[in-house]
């Protein structure tokens, strides 16, 4: 393991549910609940994952989170607009963020880390 591996979050399996599966479970789970509800848990579990990405990019370097980071506190402001009403997407408007977000994130993940190696 190289210095920078060993201070990546997604090092370990409990600092990587603790940052990024937990908050991503939480935002799953909240899909059937009232918008006002979800619209609150999707903003809380993404500015939670994006802080994490940034952090982990400034802690190790990971390539992925220097961009996943600021990708997932841009989301914050759909969700937010959804959510309370200003920026109606339709009756699939959660479907097509939850698809923007999940979709975002792994096509950032894997394109950078691709084009540019793990950390840097």
């Amino acid at each position: 393991m190289t210095d920078r591996s060993t201070n990546d979050l997604l090092g370990t399996l409990r600092s990587s549910v603790l940052a990024w599966w937990l908050p991503f479970a939480a935002m799953l789970l909240a899909i059937p609940l009232p918008d006002g509800l979800k619209t609150a848990i999707w903003v809380v579990a993404l500015a939670w994952m994006g802080g994490a990405c940034m952090f982990n990019a400034r802690r190790c370097g990971r390539v992925h989170c220097r961009y996943t980071g600021p990708f997932l506190l841009a989301m914050i402001l759909p969700v937010l607009g959804h959510g309370t009403g200003l920026v109606p997407l339709g009756d699939s408007g959660w479907l097509w963020l939850g698809l923007i977000i999940g979709g975002g994130m792994a096509a950032i993940w894997w394109g950078s880390e691709r084009l540019l190696g793990r950390y840097r």
